[in-house]
């Protein structure tokens, strides 16, 4: 049996010290100095880019907006962060826990499809569309970055924030659907601070070791 996998809330952070933090923490897990973690936070409002920035996105304009684009490491375009929507790092040996990486995607995207239905939500996947969706509408972004076998990134699950961020730019290349969340669905939703306090558990279970994808 794997070890355990511990979870932790952050609160409210900036997005690049979080994302410094999260490098550190990798080479550190790589060295044999740290332990594997998952970090659950917030963020300040930011728009951040995969490897690929997408035409359409508009520095000057989300600057005026006071805006920052931060470039990453992970796959997809461009998306939104900030309050009222939890992101999960899930900083995590993939393949000391017997994960390949479509499989630890396919983990972390089942915990929250599950975490959603608690919730009366009906969430699962698009064919060639990463995350998680309700119909055509995305309600949690993931995307990772592995090097030597560590993952860093994670999640960005939308539960209470305010869309109009996503309005500023075309968001992950949709363009056949829109970003929702919980309370537009539900008309109500916990605070990410709450949201962990359940989530957490659920995502350190589900990946302490491969017991059901496989890929």
């Amino acid at each position: 049996m794997s070890s355990p996998l511990a979870w932790r809330w952050l609160g409210r952070l900036a997005y690049e010290p979080a994302l410094l933090a999260q490098r550190e923490r990798r080479r550190a897990i790589l060295a044999g100095q740290e332990a594997e973690e998952i970090w659950l936070l917030e963020h300040e409002p930011v728009v951040t880019i995969g490897r690929r920035e997408p035409a359409d996105l508009d520095r000057a304009a989300l600057a005026r907006q006071g805006l920052a684009v931060v470039p990453t490491e992970r796959g997809g375009l461009a998306t939104w962060h900030g309050p009222g929507q939890l992101v999960a790092y899930t900083l995590v040996r993939v393949q000391g826990r017997g994960f390949g990486p479509r499989s630890f995607v396919c983990a972390v995207e089942n915990t929250v499809i599950a975490w959603l239905a608690e919730r009366e939500v009906v969430a699962g996947r698009r064919p060639g569309m990463p995350g998680i969706w309700v119909g055509r509408d995305k309600i949690c972004a993931v995307g990772l970055h592995m090097e030597g076998g560590v993952a860093m990134h994670g999640l960005a699950l939308n539960l209470c924030p305010a869309l109009e961020g996503f309005g500023l730019f075309t968001p992950c290349g949709i363009r056949d659907g829109g970003v929702t969340s919980l309370q537009r669905l539900r008309g109500s939703a916990p605070s990410p601070e709450e949201a962990a306090i359940s989530l957490g558990p659920a995502l350190s279970a589900s990946l302490r070791s491969d017991l059901s994808c496989r890929g």
